[in-house]
């Protein structure tokens, strides 16, 4: 091979690695700490939740469901929960903490979120 040949092909080379560099170039990493909580935060505002502390330092983005207060028998009848002590769909999603929900079925169970 000549030398000029030699040096074509070294230039395409690489110019086809550094094509191949390019084409990962245009994905981003998600943000992360502060920034990460930022865009988290403006998507839950975005969707009218409330971004807030959910218990020990963890923050989740809280919503009040469409149907929150209508009267329920099971949990087909929410978007969320139905709400076994007054039979009704739950106020905020999501529910932190152990409530008395309503199944599917109509049976009375208790559920535990941290």
């Amino acid at each position: 091979m000549s030398r000029t040949g030699m040096h074509l092909a070294l230039l395409m080379g690489a110019a086809l690695m550094l094509a191949a560099c390019r084409q990962g170039a245009d994905t981003q990493l998600p943000p992360v700490g502060a920034a990460g909580v930022a865009v988290e935060r403006s998507a839950c505002e975005g969707r009218g939740g409330s971004f807030r502390n959910r218990g020990a330092g963890i923050l989740a983005c809280f919503t009040t469901p469409r149907d929150a207060g209508k009267a329920c028998r099971t949990s087909d009848d929410c978007t969320t929960a139905c709400l076994a002590r007054s039979m009704t769909c739950a106020p905020i999603t999501p529910l932190i903490g152990c409530q008395e929900i309503m199944t599917n079925l109509g049976t009375r169970i208790t559920q535990c979120i941290d």
